[in-house]
């Protein structure tokens, strides 16, 4: 079993030593492979917003997908004092502004509630065969797949494949899918 803080720092040199157009090309894979799955059905999608200095996986080539479309898309706004995250429907009029930590998020808007979301797409470091996964340590994102639906769909996005065992907790909430440039995990 490996310890989150170990793969946090293993990850983040990963993601560290990524050039931009790998990035690109990595993302527009997942973006591909990311159609495959039966999750197209339903009305409301999370997205996370791209955090570039952090080498994230481009969430611009998701956007398009879902508003070909014609999905509702929703996107958070971190409170860092409570850790939980509002979430707002992106629209074409949406301003997003990026906070002191680096996170594109909506100004204001209409509100979402955790309940409405169907599909949420996480971020993550890394993850397991058993769709655990490690984000930045903060909870945010556990705290808010747990005020989802039962049967809301999680889907994380990595470039890199699946670690065998990661540490969890009963406050971590497993993912239903991962979604790499290589391949799909199902869970």
């Amino acid at each position: 079993m490996i310890d989150k803080n170990a793969l946090r720092k293993k990850y983040i040199n990963l993601r560290n030593n990524l050039s931009k157009d790998e990035i690109i090309e990595k993302s527009i894979q997942i973006a591909n492979q990311a159609l495959t799955l039966p999750i197209w059905g339903p009305s409301y999608y999370h997205l996370f917003l791209t955090m570039e200095e952090k080498k994230e996986v481009q969430t611009e080539f998701l956007l398009h997908i879902l508003q070909g479309k014609d999905k509702s898309v929703v996107v958070s706004k971190s409170n860092f004092e409570t850790h939980e995250m509002d979430n707002f429907l992106l629209q074409e009029n949406t301003v997003l502004k990026v906070s002191k930590y680096g996170i594109p998020e909506p100004v204001s808007g209409i509100v979402i509630e955790p309940t409405m979301v169907d599909v949420v797409f996480v971020p993550l470091l890394a993850f397991d065969i058993s769709g655990h996964r490690v984000g930045y340590g903060k909870g945010f994102y556990d705290r808010f797949l747990a005020r989802c639906r039962m049967d809301a769909i999680f889907v994380g996005l990595s470039f890199f494949e699946a670690e065998s065992k990661i540490d969890s907790t009963s406050d971590d909430i497993p993912l239903d899918f991962c979604v790499t440039p290589e391949k799909i995990y199902s869970f």
